[in-house]
């Protein structure tokens, strides 16, 4: 089953139809301001925190996941792999 719209009755009337037309490029209109003040807001919340980050690094602080606590990285040895890992016994078969 299709569901079809009615057919669209135009407006003999030419003042129905000016004041038609006015309407719809208000709302279009209404729609382009709401759309760039979005977009701006965007830009200059963007732009705030890109700032407010190169503050943070530029103080020396670390930020992001990256960022560790002190102790923990003057503890952490390259040469050492954080994991969880299973001990696979010789001989023995393994179930996953």
């Amino acid at each position: 089953m299709r569901f079809v719209f009615p057919p669209i009755r135009r407006s003999r009337n030419p003042l129905v139809r000016a004041l038609s037309v006015i309407a719809g490029l208000a709302v279009v209109g209404v729609l382009l301001v709401f759309g760039t003040i979005v977009i701006g807001l965007l830009v200059v919340g963007s732009v705030v925190f890109f700032a407010w980050r190169q503050w943070k690094i530029a103080r020396g602080g670390q930020v992001g996941p990256q960022a560790a606590p002190a102790a923990e990285s003057r503890a952490r040895d390259p040469n050492v792999l954080k994991g969880e890992f299973t001990v696979i016994q010789q001989g023995r078969p393994v179930h996953h």
